[in-house]
């Protein structure tokens, strides 16, 4: 019995020091633009999430699979400035990519098994802004 309490205590230590201490990836660079992607499990998700709000750009990726919207990872992910040259290109490596742009206009070019979103963002110093990009 107290080896059983002990084998209890020991696994619920180890499930809530998994949560707590959940890091983000680490930061990489695209063209001198910092980003971290991923969001591969319950823990690595939400430490990004937290995070979020002092990137200046968080994308969300998903797509619907048999009628439900599932996360996706690998979609090419690339930036135009307002002169229309790519500044960053990357992979995401999970369903979230957090991008430390600087203040502009640009837009967004997302592709994911073919499929190009576009959507367009102006990044203000005082806000943190999120875009969902769904592939149907």
């Amino acid at each position: 019995m107290n080896y059983f309490i002990k084998s209890l205590l020991t696994a619920t230590y180890c499930i809530f020091c998994s949560v707590v201490f959940a890091q983000i990836p680490d930061t990489q660079y695209s063209q001198g633009i910092s980003y971290v992607s991923g969001g591969v499990g319950e823990g690595e998700s939400q430490a990004i999430l937290d995070e979020a709000q002092r990137w200046p750009l968080l994308l969300e990726l998903s797509q619907l699979e048999r009628g439900r919207g599932v996360w996706i990872f690998g979609a090419t992910i690339q930036i135009l400035n307002t002169q229309n040259q790519i500044i960053f290109d990357a992979q995401a490596n999970g369903p979230y990519i957090l991008i430390n742009l600087p203040v502009g206009n640009y837009q967004i070019a997302a592709t994911y098994q073919g499929v190009v979103q576009k959507k367009s963002v102006n990044i203000k110093s005082t806000a943190s802004h999120k875009i969902n990009l769904f592939w149907q």
